[in-house]
């Protein structure tokens, strides 16, 4: 039985993503911010597709919490699974902000690199020792550290860091067995931000004038990618950026 922890998995993107693995078999841990009752619905849907799944409170711009995190994360891995390690971590959780580069501020930008980037970096290190040797990393960046669009800088950099950091992971975690990958959404019909591009109809319809496939990206679209590189057939991929965006811009 395979594990994946997913940060950021009760709603968006990332309840996509849960819902996909668990589909092909993997328990799933997953993170919420704020929404307890919203995180439990989606280990309830796992539940009654005949999986096993937890929900764990994490903000991840708090990196002082990340040590008592990992330490509950063991617990749950003992209690419902009698395993003291995971397979799978997925780097989800984050948010977004628009501003121009001459409005955006220091706590703007701050909170960018912390939510976006600090805690990947600090919470896959806080893991580390509990993800199983010939394990998965996948995280998740945007297709904005690709192509440009105003007001979106310090996410889409932090975004860009990110991707850097995962090159860096594969090189020394090679030694484990463990690939380390990033997927690159491109604009996605959720919530996040505002739900702007799923409930502004001339947006949408721009955006899907600009993609070669001639839509808006669905959420199915990134949790079965995500679901399709943690699965066997994709172990000799390791520190790429695989972009899911239905090649726009290209």
């Amino acid at each position: 039985m395979k594990i994946a922890l997913v940060t950021g998995g009760s709603r968006g993107l990332g309840k996509n993503m849960c819902l996909h693995l668990a589909a092909k078999g993997t328990d799933i841990i997953l993170t919420y911010h704020s929404n307890e009752e919203q995180a439990r619905e989606v280990v309830a849907e796992i539940e009654r597709n005949g999986g096993r799944g937890v929900a764990l409170q994490l903000d991840v711009s708090d990196h002082k919490s990340f040590e008592p995190f990992r330490d509950r994360v063991a617990g749950a891995l003992s209690e419902m699974w009698g395993r003291s390690d995971f397979d799978f971590l997925v780097n989800n959780a984050g948010t977004g902000v628009y501003a121009p580069i001459a409005e955006t501020t220091e706590e703007q930008f701050d909170r960018m690199v912390n939510i976006h980037y600090k805690s990947v970096f600090f919470l896959t290190q806080m893991l580390l020792p509990l993800i199983k040797d010939g394990g998965r990393i996948v995280n998740i960046s945007s297709g904005l550290a690709r192509f440009s669009l105003p007001g979106y800088a310090a996410y889409a950099s932090a975004k860009g860091a990110v991707e850097v950091f995962t090159r860096y992971l594969a090189v020394e975690l090679g030694a484990r067995g463990i690939t380390v990958n990033v997927v690159a959404p491109g604009a996605i019909e959720t919530d996040f931000g505002g739900g702007v591009v799923r409930d502004n109809p001339e947006l949408n319809k721009a955006i899907a004038a600009q993609t070669p496939l001639g839509r808006v990206g669905l959420p199915d679209d990134i949790g079965g990618a995500v679901a399709a590189l943690l699965s066997d057939d994709c172990r000799w991929i390791n520190g790429q950026r695989i972009e899911v965006s239905g090649g726009i811009h290209l």
